[in-house]
């Protein structure tokens, strides 16, 4: 018989979240290939409800662009609808926007967000 792991086992929600995105994360920033100007339309599966088309040369529909593609999207569409020139720039604003462990989780893996973040405190 099987006995089931005692609740102090039991991973935390922080820990939980935090390996769902970490293990989302492109290998580099380099790997995201996403569209720099134009209009994406996202996928149901990131935009079931409410708005899917986000123009790109529009901060604020970017910005919302962004915000759920980084809590929603899985590997793939991090590293096709994101870009390695735009997240960098937008992430001082971007970083407040998302949730503490998703924020964590990018400028660990990626010290170069940090520090641009950081800067704009």
């Amino acid at each position: 018989m099987v006995t089931p792991p005692s609740d102090s086992a039991a991973p935390s929600a922080a820990e939980v979240l935090h390996a769902r995105y970490a293990g989302r994360l492109p290998a580099s920033l380099e790997k995201l290939a996403g569209p720099r100007h134009g209009v994406v339309v996202l996928p149901l599966h990131l935009a079931w409800s409410g708005l899917r088309a986000y123009d790109l040369d529009r901060p604020r529909l970017r910005m919302g662009l962004y915000r759920t593609v980084l809590a929603e999207g899985q590997h793939e569409d991090l590293v096709s609808l994101l870009n390695r020139d735009l997240l960098p720039a937008q992430w001082p604003v971007l970083r407040t926007l998302v949730s503490r462990h998703l924020r964590e989780v990018w400028e660990d893996a990626f010290p170069e967000l940090a520090s641009t973040g950081s800067a704009a405190a």
